[in-house]
């Protein structure tokens, strides 16, 4: 089934319709969905799909080859062709009068062992296709190689492509989609165990229930899940223990890089190295506190990607009992009743992606530009009438660089309703926000709704939403 992915589809399905010539180039992290959006794109299309493999340059060739003349002119499948010119030559004969579309599918895996590749593609788009009806989609996983080889000014491409896209995962709307007949908040889980990423979601059985489908992908020796993250890393990485104590540490809550670099016992700068491979492939994002972007030391790095924090808060402690055959009881005894918890980060990502969505459009009297969160220190009067100085944060934190203004927002993925005592916490908190800001509007997202103490606000700038307002 194909989900979504509308902006996408349209924005080829123009390029299509475009006369003559046109090129874009697709990338994003693996199991992101780009394979499957173009197929789905070149239904009912004359096409050549080509998928490159770690087979070095001259299987590549043939292979290539194989598939332009099944799909150009089977009578010609005994011919053997010498090089990627010939290959291309051929093409050009055989475009004809009808749009053709060629897909070089993980484009890395053939242009790393064949360097001229590149070259020779921008030759022919130059010369010999610049006029025929030919649409070409250049799509790969390495995302550094895709950036820096394809479309930066060094490229030999470079300013020959009509478009680009970076396929991203989708939001926690757009995956609820593969569950339809989920509740609101095994919805929202779904979304957190896979981080959005399309091949995870279309694992999920929505005639399975929420626990059968965990249970299976993640608790089993045989499920798909199991062993993910270290297939991933072992395709990205060659020191795969380096990078996999970086994520351990991470996830277990240390965000600072010094404190990374004492825990893993590497310099700060090779540390650096493996973060940045990790920022540009999706799995770690650097974070700066909203209103103090310039402030380098408040700058947090965490797991972006969903589906690892999950991996790596249950999976590395449950091994010996999963491969026992008892990963279902671990789930049940351990995880289960744990999925709040760990739903807490998740459930804050997705309120702050539907108050952009909503701010963008001044639905909240306000251009919202970026959203975002705050980390710092707040001076309180203690039990005792002591002045202490306490760790504080706010979830959300929603601004607008046009008008100065700013809403500010707290979040609850928990079985308790929101009470007082963490109304008080956040209009107190309010004070720590850059004074630039002016805040207009406060705002409270809780799984479990809120007590009766909430009923008697009437001021219109708070605003109580629940899970179901998200969706």
């Amino acid at each position: 089934m194909f989900f979504a992915r509308d902006r996408e589809l349209s924005s080829l399905h123009d390029l299509y319709s475009k006369s003559g010539f046109g090129m874009t180039v697709i990338y994003g992290r693996r199991r992101i969905g780009k394979s499957t959006l173009i197929a789905e794109f070149i239904k009912n299309k004359k096409a050549i799909f080509y998928t490159a493999t770690r087979v070095g340059a001259e299987r590549n060739l043939n292979l290539f080859a194989q598939q332009v003349v099944s799909i150009l002119d089977p009578a010609f499948e005994d011919v053997s062709f010498p090089s990627i010119e010939a290959v291309f030559d051929f093409i050009t004969q055989k475009i004809g009068n009808d749009k053709l579309v060629l897909v070089i599918d993980e484009l890395p895996y053939w242009a790393e062992k064949e360097e001229s590749l590149l070259s020779i593609l921008q030759k022919y788009i130059d010369t010999a296709w610049h006029d025929k009806p030919l649409m070409i989609i250049l799509c790969g996983s390495a995302l550094s190689f895709m950036e820096n080889k394809i479309l930066s000014e060094k490229s030999p491409l470079f300013g020959r492509r009509d478009t680009q896209i970076k396929l991203e995962a989708f939001s926690y709307k757009d995956a609820a989609l593969f569950v339809p007949n989920y509740t609101y908040e095994e919805k929202a889980i779904c979304y957190g165990i896979t981080g959005g990423v399309a091949k995870y979601l279309s694992l999920l059985d929505s005639t399975q229930t929420l626990d059968q489908n965990i249970k299976r992908l993640f608790f089993h020796t045989d499920g798909y899940l199991y062993d993910e993250t270290r297939n991933l890393l072992t395709q990205e990485f060659s020191d795969v223990t380096l990078v996999n104590n970086i994520i351990e540490v991470i996830a277990s809550g240390s965000t600072a890089l010094n404190e990374i670099s004492q825990k893993v016992r590497e310099s700060q700068s090779t540390i650096l190295y493996s973060m940045d491979k990790l920022i540009s492939i999706g799995l770690i994002e650097k974070k700066n506190c909203i209103t103090e972007e310039t402030n380098k030391k408040k700058k947090q790095y965490v797991l972006k990607d969903h589906m690892f924090k999950f991996w790596y808060k249950y999976i590395p402690k449950a091994t010996s009992v999963i491969e026992m055959g008892q990963g279902d009881l671990y789930y049940d005894r351990i995880v289960k009743k744990d999925l709040h918890s760990f739903m807490g980060s998740v459930f804050e990502e997705m309120c702050r992606y539907y108050t952009l969505e909503q701010g963008i459009t001044g639905i909240y009297g306000s251009f919202i530009t970026k959203v975002g969160t705050w980390w710092g220190i707040e001076t309180i009067t203690n039990a005792q009438k002591e002045k202490v100085r306490q760790s504080a944060d706010i979830d959300l934190v929603a601004i607008s660089d046009i008008e100065k203004t700013a809403i500010i927002g707290e979040c609850k993925f928990k079985n308790e309703p929101i009470d007082k005592a963490i109304f008080d916490t956040l209009i107190r908190r309010s004070g720590l926000i850059n004074h630039r800001y002016r805040i207009t509007r406060y705002l409270f997202f809780s799984l479990s709704g809120y007590t009766d103490w909430f009923d008697s606000i009437t001021d219109a700038n708070i605003q109580c939403l629940t899970l179901e307002d998200l969706f």
